[in-house]
């Protein structure tokens, strides 16, 4: 088969080879286009047990979001990335550059968590609590109050630009608007104090503090309000690899055929097995509730997030016809085509990735506590002044010179006791003692002096300790090298 790309349309001209059969019927051109044009997604509001869940988890959610900043702890926010001070405050934890391993290991506890929830509940997180779902959920919430239901938003979209048409679109994004520039200034408020941002707030904002706020709530506004189901579609890569994790056992949102085909309309007094149709009356509400504009009969789809309102649409339906609920349920792909009961889909959802998902998940994550537990609140950075080499002093004695930078990770004002060993006679001259205020990087510089008979020439190891005072625990037994002329 020729194929020409017509740049002008964006489409694929197609014409059938010399090898391939040509019918009467067969259309010698035939016009391909490459892109699906976007239709815009109506949503009809629906009630329910999903729904309401829903719901929970956008209360839960951003009243955790947007009030955590707001939250102190020992007189400090409770929750603050200082990206100036390169301190990562999480309540009564402090975490340095030095400690990024950390941060790895919250990661990777994070996506196997994800694999773990994805191999036993599907979409569930999609659904339930990923931010574009949320967000989107309360931007639709916002459009349905001020432009009506589903069927009077078609009718404004579709009809003439007037005066209220004009004063409800202003007054729908003037909302999402707010909502989206007080979602950038919170995000913001994250990673610089939110005393220091009120004290600016809006005018006399940092540059960057500036650009990260309008760039947060512009995505916000764009994705929530415009692209909504499109970001999952195109713009998530989970979308695309959660095939990988699922497999006959995972529990899923699925409208079960055997049941519910051939559907098709027919009165509520009509016997189904006289009628030879299915349970499913083809009423089209599964539809038309959907954030993503899917039609579940059709099938299992990376675009489903596994919501549930075609669920809580649907059974109403089944309870008006007189007929038992579960045409649309969460279930598996095996207990729909073997009929399994509930306690089999539970007994089904222990299988080898499962256990395997979890064991390495508690070891990780067993690993992360005991090492917080164990960890000591104090580092040590000893660096030899190079810029002055082993030198004299004046009582014949060999000297070198440190930089000691001392991070105290408590929040509580420490004093340490410095001491060294490692060569015969070594001794620190000067103040031993060094007072370091809470969350604080104190640097000192420090003289080590040794009887020049203790070492051999050229470079000898050294050990400094440094240890809190009346804290026995907290202590740090750093190595350095002492040169001997």
């Amino acid at each position: 088969m020729l194929v020409q790309r017509n740049l002008d349309t964006d489409k694929i001209m197609m014409e059938p080879s010399s090898n391939r059969p040509h019918t009467k019927s067969a259309d010698p051109k035939a016009e391909v286009s490459f892109y699906e044009k976007h239709k815009k997604v109506y949503v009809r509001d629906v009630k329910g047990w999903w729904n309401n869940w829903r719901w929970i988890l956008v209360w839960v959610t951003q009243m955790f979001f947007y009030c955590m900043p707001w939250l102190e702890w020992n007189g400090r926010q409770a929750v603050l990335l200082h990206l100036v001070e390169r301190k990562f405050y999480l309540f009564g934890l402090v975490l340095w550059p030095q400690d990024v391993f950390y941060l790895a290991l919250l990661l990777i506890v994070s996506a196997y968590a994800l694999f773990l929830f994805t191999a036993i509940a599907g979409r569930l997180f999609c659904g339930y609590a990923c931010p574009q779902t949320v967000y989107a959920e309360i931007f639709m919430w916002i459009e349905n109050r001020i432009e009506g239901d589903r069927s009077a938003r078609m009718k404004l979209d579709k009809g003439p630009m007037t005066a209220r048409k004009f004063r409800l679109k202003a007054l729908k994004h003037a909302v999402w608007l707010l909502i989206s520039l007080w979602t950038g200034v919170t995000l913001v408020a994250y990673f610089t104090p939110v005393s220091e941002l009120l004290a600016t707030f809006p005018f006399d904002f940092s540059g960057w503090e500036l650009f990260w706020t309008f760039f947060y709530g512009g995505f916000c506004y764009m994705q929530a309000g415009f692209l909504r189901e499109q970001v999952c579609k195109y713009m998530c890569p989970y979308a695309r690899f959660q095939g990988v994790m699922f497999d006959p056992d995972t529990l899923i949102i699925t409208y079960d055929p055997e049941r519910g085909e051939p559907r098709g309309p027919r009165k509520k007094a009509v016997d189904v097995n006289e009628s030879g149709l299915g349970d499913c009356v083809d009423c089209g509400l599964c539809v038309v509730v959907c954030p993503a504009g899917i039609d579940i009969r059709k099938g299992q789809q990376y675009e489903c997030i596994g919501c549930g309102a075609c669920i809580d649409v649907c059974d109403p339906v089944m309870d008006k016809l007189g007929l038992p609920r579960g045409l649309i349920r969460y279930t598996t792909e095996n207990a729909l085509a073997k009929h399994f009961s509930s306690k089999e889909v539970v007994k089904h959802l222990i299988r080898p990735r499962i256990v395997l998902y979890t064991v390495i998940l508690m070891a990780i994550t067993v690993t992360a506590v005991w090492s917080l537990a164990v960890r000591v609140p104090l580092k040590v950075d000893v660096i030899r002044d190079r810029s002055l080499l082993a030198r004299e002093a004046e009582d014949g004695r060999i000297e070198n010179v440190y930089n000691l930078k001392i991070m105290n990770t408590t929040e509580v004002p420490k004093r340490y006791t410095l001491s060294v060993q490692g060569l015969e006679g070594a001794e620190i001259v000067g103040d031993r003692i060094v007072q370091v205020g809470s969350a604080e990087n104190h640097e000192v510089t420090i003289v080590v002096r040794v009887p020049p008979e203790s070492g051999k020439n050229g470079a000898n190891t050294i050990y400094f300790d440094i240890k809190a005072q009346n804290h026995d625990k907290i202590a740090v037994h750093e190595k350095a090298s002492f040169l001997m002329p």
